[in-house]
């Protein structure tokens, strides 16, 4: 970094301890936090009865919540606005930042760095299934720790780049859907059951195998990588391999968005039942089509109606339901006209790979 005094985080952060008892018939809105610095969001909102404890820790925005499980994978973040109040249970404890030393916007930015997610995998250990952050080593975490006003322009400079790229996605996004309404013109629509049908490869488990896990992020984010398991990881979990060119829905997740077409070097992983693989019939439609369609306000639409349920993680995509969503099936050419004009945009995968050299030459000083 830019050669900034160093602090320890349990120096800067002070433990919550904000436990609040749980009314059986008050409804309580729940936490997720996203693997690989990806976030803080709601999982969904649940009646008192049904937590099955009489306490939680309430959150408030702009506090620090880190998974004991996922710590080592990037599994922390800051509390947004939205989910003041909202509950965790004691696998996620809670930091508030000392508002004299430590800023907690510049902790949010810092937790995405490389450095960061190295050092809480480090602080996490325990056998292959029961890998656990060490609070303790946790505290002992060190970090280089600019003055406050420091710490304020940088996260100014970063919110500015941010701004920036947002700018670019929105401007590519507004041509990208002007272009695809002229291609889809006069287009028959066509069930996804005749031109993408599901298919399952199961995958046969040896005792000493590896199985590379792949994800898929939600609002069309694409994929991302998972640990990888063994088979004791595995236990009663189906596996199904995932192969280039596959168009993967994430059968809880899909309503928001949480759909991808697999790259060509993300082949070779696998996905658990909860991941639905559609491969396009040759020389009918392209995966990259049908998932940008699916991605528009139109297709999301006919991908919610295809997931009933309440809750987030109810709301689950319905095989049948997913053969029979119909969308639109112009000249083959045209489609790969499109998909070259896609390929050729900057795109949100590309934007938020270059985040990563943001925060490097932000927490050096040179932004």
């Amino acid at each position: 970094m830019a050669g900034w005094p160093t602090a320890r985080i349990g120096d800067i952060l002070v433990k919550s301890e904000s436990w609040i008892p749980i009314d059986p018939d008050a409804e309580y809105q729940e936490v997720t936090v996203r693997l690989w610095g990806q976030g803080v969001s709601l999982r969904g909102s649940k009646l008192g009865s049904k937590i099955g404890s009489s306490r939680r820790l309430q959150v408030t925005p702009g506090q620090f919540i880190v998974s004991r499980i996922d710590a080592r994978h990037g599994a922390f973040g800051l509390i947004p606005e939205e989910l003041e109040g909202a509950v965790v249970t004691n696998d996620f404890p809670i930091f508030t930042p000392k508002p004299d030393r430590l800023s907690a916007a510049f902790l949010g930015w810092l937790s995405k760095t490389h450095g960061f997610m190295g050092a809480c995998k480090k602080a996490s250990e325990g056998t292959t299934n029961r890998v656990r952050l060490k609070e303790d080593r946790f505290a002992e975490i060190e970090i280089e720790l600019p003055p406050l006003d420091q710490q304020h322009r940088i996260v100014a400079k970063i919110d500015e780049a941010r701004q920036l790229q947002q700018a670019i996605q929105t401007d590519a996004q507004a041509m990208l859907s002007s272009f695809f309404q002229w291609v889809i013109e006069d287009a028959e629509y066509r069930p996804m059951g005749e031109v993408a049908p599901i298919i399952h490869r199961p995958v046969q488990i040896e005792p000493d195998g590896e199985y590379p896990e792949l994800g898929v992020r939600s609002f069309g984010k694409g994929t991302f990588y998972k640990p990888v398991l063994n088979s004791i990881d595995v236990g009663t979990k189906r596996l199904y391999h995932i192969h280039s060119g596959d168009l993967v829905f994430s059968n809880v997740f899909s309503w928001e968005g949480a759909i991808a077409v697999v790259q060509a070097e993300d082949g070779g992983r696998v996905g658990s039942h909860r991941f639905i693989t559609c491969v396009a019939e040759e020389r009918v439609t392209t995966p990259e089509f049908l998932c940008f369609y699916l991605l528009t306000d139109e297709g999301i639409e006919k991908v919610r109606e295809a997931s009933p349920g309440g809750a987030s993680r109810n709301r689950t995509l319905g095989l049948k339901k997913l053969e029979k969503i119909e969308v639109p099936i112009p000249d083959y050419e045209k489609q790969l006209w499109f998909n070259r004009l896609q390929a050729q945009t900057s795109n949100q995968t590309e934007l938020d790979a270059l985040l990563p050299a943001i925060l490097d030459r932000a927490f050096k000083g040179e932004l």
